[in-house]
């Protein structure tokens, strides 16, 4: 199955670039669609490009501090110079949101 996202600038070109490998999202009833071995098109929200990539994994999160807590900052779409912080994440979710599904991190690979 092939499910489509859509990516800000900086996330896009870091996940078409294989820098960012872990896409983050709210765990909610789309995402619960999502299995290991689907394809998702990822489509810069600007200008139209797209990046086809492979769900290698899938891991369940309470939250967002739990998540930023087991992976690699750049594996989330970080430079190593930048701070990385769950609060981050507030800009797209709020928290009754987060409480309610979750998130889920997205381990992809570009096709």
């Amino acid at each position: 199955m092939t499910h489509q996202m859509k990516l800000q600038n900086s996330p896009f070109y870091s996940i078409k670039s294989g820098k960012k490998t872990i896409e983050m999202r709210l765990n909610d009833e789309k995402r619960k669609l999502i299995k290991i071995g689907d394809t998702i098109e990822f489509t810069h929200m600007e200008n139209g490009e797209k990046v086809l990539t492979c769900v290698v994994n899938l891991t369940p999160f309470p939250s967002f501090k739990e998540l930023y807590g087991h992976f690699d900052k750049t594996a989330l779409g970080y430079e190593k110079n930048e701070i990385a912080h769950h609060t981050d994440m507030s800009k797209y979710y709020d928290e009754r949101e987060i409480s309610l599904y979750g998130v889920l991190a997205i381990e992809v690979k570009l096709i």
